[in-house]
């Protein structure tokens, strides 16, 4: 119907046909002759004006407008009086059921046209008002709801800092898509392997063949009421995009590309402090290793030094007792002793090179383990 239907009531025909001469061609014009009549048609045209008489046999118009006001499917219908009571209790008595203006019979047509030209203003200004208000409404319901899914999100940011597991990290990630009331399947690839988890417990065969089927599908495949999120070590598929509600839509697009995102980077993440650990590990066999064979070496040292220095003592011993006997004299008895003392010496530089060597490998053993710690 037209945004300035009229429903004009009256008992009396020639009032109706009064109010025809008026604004037909003006406006939308429909007629009831008692109040029952009009009450039951303002479901079938919903007016946005009732001109309405007062004085109506059986439901006169105050009940009328009563009624009509006290209902909320009807309270917002501009009720104007046109009345050949025209005293102020009557007047009164109008605007108490709640009518917006009041005419006194008999009336100028053009103060009839100036009224519900003045009628229909207010009830534009009323629909803008109501239109700007279902907007605030609209916007602060989005913002909060926005808020609350950014709160789910900077949630799962924290939380996914401490996880140390690969599993754990998909874990997370469908529990956050459940935070947008959405179904999920999730692919992870890494070290030569795929694994699946499932907000329904397990993957279906299909969802997996999907998986590889469309990873090379680009970062978004939207296939509703589904949508594919493709990394290159994590896919992330939603089942239940709510294609009913294109702002929802809109920014779950937005926030699944961005967790996807930073929980890629937590997964490389757990995957380098994995392999860290691993090449420690290995790093502390190794190291276990040379210092194993390093004290064995020193050993074999430590027992050759104590045999050379037995050898020694042994041949100084002998040469100390046989060398008078020999029938040498003092120049080749000087000279016999000096290359003993200075092979003793040499012997005695080697034990100082080997204390040096322990030394340096002390060193090494100490910036192994602090590199270890």
């Amino acid at each position: 119907m037209s945004d300035k239907t009229i429903l004009a009531v009256d008992d009396e025909p020639f009032n109706l046909e009064i109010l025809e001469e008026i604004l037909e061609g003006d406006y939308p014009l429909h007629f009831a002759s008692s109040g029952q009549e009009c009450l039951a048609k303002v479901e079938q045209i919903a007016p946005q004006v009732i001109l309405l008489d007062v004085s109506m046999p059986n439901m006169d118009g105050y009940e009328v407008c009563r009624q009509l006001k006290s209902n909320p499917a009807t309270a917002h219908i501009v009720v104007m009086f046109l009345s050949a009571r025209g005293s102020i209790d009557e007047r009164i008595a109008g605007y108490n059921v709640g009518a917006e203006d009041y005419i006194v019979k008999p009336f100028a047509k053009e103060e009839l046209k100036a009224k519900l030209n003045a009628l229909f203003k207010v009830i534009d200004k009323r629909k803008d008002l109501e239109q700007q208000v279902e907007d605030a409404t609209e916007t602060a319901f989005n913002a909060m709801t926005n808020s609350s899914e950014m709160g789910n999100i900077v949630q799962y940011i924290e939380n996914i800092g401490i996880l140390d597991s690969p599993e754990a990290l998909a874990k997370a990630l469908i529990s956050c898509i459940k935070g947008f009331s959405l179904k999920s399947c999730v692919a992870f690839r890494y070290n030569d392997k795929v694994t699946h988890f499932s907000s329904e417990g397990a993957c279906s065969p299909m969802v997996i063949e999907l998986f590889e089927l469309l990873q090379v599908k680009g970062r978004l495949y939207e296939f509703s009421p589904r949508i594919l999120v493709n990394y290159p070590k994590i896919s992330l598929l939603i089942l239940n995009l709510p294609v009913d509600d294109q702002d929802k839509m809109g920014r779950i697009r937005d926030h699944i590309c961005f967790i996807v995102s930073v929980t890629e980077q937590q997964l490389d993440a757990i995957l380098t402090k994995r392999k860290l650990q691993y090449q420690r590990m290995q790093l502390q066999r190794a190291f276990s290793l040379v210092r194993d064979k390093f004290e064995d070496l020193v050993g074999v040292l430590n027992l050759s030094h104590e045999m050379n220095e037995a050898i020694f003592r042994d041949l100084q011993s002998e040469f100390e007792q046989r060398i008078p006997h020999m029938g040498l004299d003092d120049d080749q008895e000087q000279y016999i002793y000096k290359k003993v003392d200075d092979t003793i010496l040499r012997s005695v530089a080697r034990e100082d090179l080997l204390t040096d060597v322990k030394r340096a490998f002390y060193d090494i053993e100490q910036d192994l383990q602090q590199m270890l710690e």
